[in-house]
């Protein structure tokens, strides 16, 4: 984290972030920075505690994630999903007893979900509960599952859908017209934009 050069709004909102465990928002065009920034955030998070390692051993063991021969997890997970994941790859499923799913595969640590107005929206609605509750019920035909899902959501958006609204004039301008940008950010509902505490502006550094 401390490699990172400029960006010192940013910055100073992820360390209120990381001391506070809140969930945040980045915003800004390609290039500026988003997602560096966001996979250099474990690194300012307190090493796991022993009951916390344990927890997240547990998960991954049953997801099936841990490498053989492997001890406990004493890194904090960091689950980056693909924008095409299904609702039950994000919160578990599958045949019989359902599974932990991405964001209970990231309890204890961070669930970053890149182009975040891109994500189904049956996809982020279902994220309500466990960022609200901080557990996840998975309900399959062999029974009900309760995994815990205590992370901290970064999510990464363009501010429109060309992603240069608000460049600078030394770079490409925007495109984009307002009802293509307000219908972009309406992706993100209101209950999911209620969850999210600090939304941070990226810009593009020169």
């Amino acid at each position: 984290f401390s490699d990172v050069r400029g960006q010192a709004t940013a910055r100073r909102a992820l360390l209120v972030a990381a001391a506070g465990n809140h969930n945040v928002l980045l915003i800004g065009p390609p290039g500026s920075g988003k997602t560096m920034l966001a996979k250099r955030l474990p690194g300012i998070l307190p090493p796991l505690a022993f009951e916390e390692a344990i927890e997240s051993t547990r998960i991954h063991s049953i997801a099936g994630t841990l490498q053989a021969g492997s001890g406990l997890l004493w890194t904090r997970p960091f689950r980056a999903p693909h924008h095409t994941i299904s609702d039950a790859g994000m919160i578990g499923g599958g045949a019989g007893m359902p599974r932990p799913g991405e964001v209970s595969l990231a309890h204890n640590g961070i669930l970053f979900l890149d182009e975040f107005p891109e994500f189904p929206r049956n996809v982020l609605e279902i994220l309500r509960q466990p960022l609200e509750e901080k557990e996840i019920t998975v309900t399959r035909s062999k029974g009900s599952v309760t995994y815990p899902s205590d992370c901290m959501v970064v999510a990464a958006m363009n501010p429109c859908p060309c992603g240069n609204l608000y460049n600078s004039p030394l770079h490409q301008p925007c495109t984009c017209t307002d009802h293509e940008i307000l219908r972009y950010r309406k992706k993100i509902s209101g209950p999911i934009a209620d969850r999210i505490d600090i939304w941070i502006p990226v810009p593009r550094v020169d």
